[in-house]
């Protein structure tokens, strides 16, 4: 009749108990009998451990899962100890086991007892590449110097998930190194780096960061032959225009990189080193679920490099790209740089009214991000994998988030969908809670994602989140090659996704997606198509530049026209009209003539030619709610709306008297009809559509006649 909070401490006591002189064995018998009735040894047992645990009546809800994580690593470190067979991985192995438990018996945090402290060299190894990229492909331009920190970044990276041979294992491959300073920086690689991967009670660090040349050095020459032997095995599965890189680049790279770790004379190791330079450091991104093995990771980091390298916005246009025919009236790029040269950075530019609606409903979210107030995490259940505790109170956190601002779902449904291993999430975490999240499912062979749920807790919405949340969803599902999304929205979420892109026009085709995505009554189906060359997280702040290019362009132009011309006294002198082009100063400010469409001057042929391209719009399928004046019982409110009706009737016998003298009258009644519906029905009306459609042909039919330029 244990209270789960004592079954709880019970469990945390146990683990501690059982391996003491204590003779109590928990409430977790190991051979229990067949029936499992209550004897009054039993019962002894129970109170006698209970006796143990009186001390965590009054510990906080925190701390008791602090010490219930810190008994999982103990009995996966105990499982550890068992199946090892290498004499010094065990004995790390056993000495973090019996850290851990004490930290249980003396409820406090794991600290390992060590001389040396993380970093245990400078500068660290992620300093030293850097520094290698600064000193030898400084004077790269920006296009070939960021290839080689993509490459950069990618070594660092396996560096980082890289399992170090055992102690045993390197004396036999090199029998003269030095096994002492080997076995100690192994010895640290374990506690502070490959353990912690697993065991989430003790600290980790990133290998490249608290380890320096020394480390570098006993695990160079094999990493080298092994990553440059993978590459080779999965060259097939690289995209052609990659092979040379992989292929060529990557072993130059590496080679010049072995030439400064092993030279004793090499200034990138030097804590000084280029001081004052700039450039910044190679950022190194790590997920949040274990590691996949060497192969594994070798073919994701392929992968990123592949994709991540489409899209540099900010990256001057390559030869080839120049020789594109210009459009007439673009502005040339010479100036444009110019321009960009005197543009402050993006994020300090004011906001204007122009568009900002649009261009920063997540900046505020972005801002956040930058700062490490938030962060994005795609995760999902496995079954593969040991579970990860810090992933699956995610999940939790997200079931909850979804139940709560999605409550006409079942929760039941809800709580399958996110822990199914099929499904993802991409969430949201601020201050190590999650505030939101997107559940998706892939189907790679059919090009789309289908999106499940999408929510943002209540109290932190209109912040940006819901938008940045879709756009970091974007870039992921750009980086794994699917550029399709389908959901069904309700009525509440159809202004929300509409936002991010999405519309009831789907672009995959119906029997690609029939039978994969479930069916929601009284939803919507929408789909949007994303487009591989935009950077989604940083749209916005493109759209701000673009602006501020374009407010920097008008004022040199004002700049250049500054000069007044004399009012114009033509008019005095009996002239009626002149041409535009011949008002003095008029061509300086940039203005040209307008295309001019074929103005018939012979009224017949205007005549004939206005009433084929009427007769063809009023016999289109979607013409049928234009074709009479709306009566005022179907439309309730409409001739308070709409000032200036207009319908294909009204023209047809405007068109019979010979009202239209001229194709504009003529295109600006048609105009007006497409107008009116617009305003006055809601855009996902069946009218508004049709509308649309029409517009769309009555153009092609104008064009064909040659009435206006194609």
């Amino acid at each position: 009749n244990l209270t789960l909070r004592e079954l709880q401490s019970c469990y945390i006591y146990q683990v501690a108990c059982s391996f003491n002189s204590c003779k109590c064995n928990g409430w977790k018998s190991q051979n229990p009998p067949p029936t499992p009735p209550r004897t009054d040894q039993q019962s002894n047992t129970l109170c006698e451990l209970c006796d143990h645990v009186t001390h965590l009546e009054n510990v906080s809800e925190e701390e008791m899962n602090r010490l219930l994580g810190i008994v999982l690593d103990v009995e996966y470190l105990y499982t550890c100890v068992h199946k090892e067979e290498d004499a010094d991985t065990k004995q790390v192995y056993f000495s973090l086991f019996k850290l851990l438990r004490k930290s249980i018996l003396l409820m406090g945090k794991p600290m390992l007892e060590a001389q040396d402290s993380p970093p245990f060299e400078k500068p660290s190894i992620e300093q030293g590449v850097n520094n290698f990229v600064q000193y030898k492909f400084s004077h790269l331009p920006s296009k070939e110097r960021q290839t080689i920190m993509e490459l950069a970044k990618m070594f660092l990276n396996q560096i980082n998930y890289w399992q170090l041979e055992t102690p045993s294992q390197r004396r036999q491959r090199v029998p003269n190194d030095d096994a002492a300073g080997y076995k100690a920086n192994y010895t640290r690689w374990l506690c502070y780096c490959n353990v912690p991967q697993f065991c989430d009670s003790l600290p980790r660090y990133e290998t490249t960061q608290i380890f320096g040349r020394t480390l570098l050095r006993s695990v160079f020459t094999v990493m080298r032959k092994q990553l440059l032997e993978q590459a080779r095995q999965e060259k097939d599965k690289l995209p052609p225009e990659k092979r040379t890189l992989i292929l060529t680049h990557f072993p130059k790279f590496l080679s010049m990189l072995e030439e400064e770790v092993y030279s004793h004379s090499s200034p990138i190791w030097s804590q000084d080193f280029l001081a004052g330079a700039s450039g910044g450091q190679i950022p190194i991104h790590t997920e949040c679920h274990p590691p996949p093995d060497n192969s594994e990771y070798f073919l994701l980091l392929l992968h990123i490099l592949t994709v991540g390298e489409k899209r540099k916005p900010s990256e001057p246009l390559t030869q080839e790209e120049n020789k594109r025919p210009r459009v007439v009236g673009d502005i040339p790029m010479d100036l444009i740089n110019e321009v960009m040269a005197t543009i402050a950075d993006p994020a300090a530019i004011p906001e204007t009214s122009l568009l900002s609606a649009h261009s920063a409903r997540d900046e505020a979210a972005r801002l956040e991000e930058r700062r490490g107030v938030i962060e994005f995490h795609v995760i999902g259940n496995s079954l593969n994998q040991k579970p990860n505790k810090r992933i699956l109170m995610w999940l939790v956190g997200l079931q909850n988030v979804f139940s709560h601002q999605l409550p006409r779902m079942p929760k039941e449904y809800i709580t399958r969908l996110v822990f199914d291993p099929k499904h993802k999430t991409l969430s949201l975490i601020k201050d190590g809670r999650v505030i939101g999240g997107i559940c998706f499912r892939m189907f790679p062979s059919q090009g789309f994602t289908e999106i499940v749920f999408c929510a943002v807790t209540s109290n932190e919405q209109v912040k940006g989140y819901g938008t940045h949340l879709m756009n970091h969803l974007k870039e992921y599902h750009i980086k794994h090659e699917i550029l399709n999304f389908l959901t069904y929205a309700d009525e509440y979420a159809i202004g929300y996704f509409k936002k991010q892109g999405f519309s009831k026009d789907i672009k995959v085709p119906k029997a690609k997606y029939v039978g994969y995505i479930k069916d929601y009554e009284g939803a919507t189906l929408m789909g949007c198509e994303l487009n591989p060359s935009i950077p989604y997280t940083e749209f916005s702040v493109i759209i701000k530049k673009q602006k501020e290019i374009i407010k920097k362009l008008i004022e040199r132009k004002q700049a250049q026209i500054r000069k007044v011309y004399p009012g114009l006294s033509c008019f005095k002198e009996g002239v009626r009209q002149i041409p535009i082009e011949s008002i003095p100063g008029i061509r300086e400010t940039g203005w040209k003539p307008m295309g001019k469409g074929k103005e018939l001057k012979d009224p017949d042929q205007l005549y004939s030619s206005l009433k084929t391209i009427l007769q063809h719009v009023k016999s289109h399928q979607n013409a049928w709610p234009f074709m009479e004046p709306v009566k005022k019982t179907e439309a309730p409110g409409y001739y308070q709306v709409i000032r200036f009706p207009m319908d294909l009737k009204t023209m047809s016998e405007r068109l019979k008297s010979r009202y239209y003298t001229t194709r504009k009258l003529f295109m600006a009644d048609m105009q007006r009809i497409f107008t009116n519906c617009r305003e006055y029905n809601p855009p996902e009306s069946e009218y508004y559509k049709c509308a649309n459609l029409l517009e769309k042909f009555f153009y092609t039919k104008i064009k064909e006649a040659g009435l206006i330029e194609k």
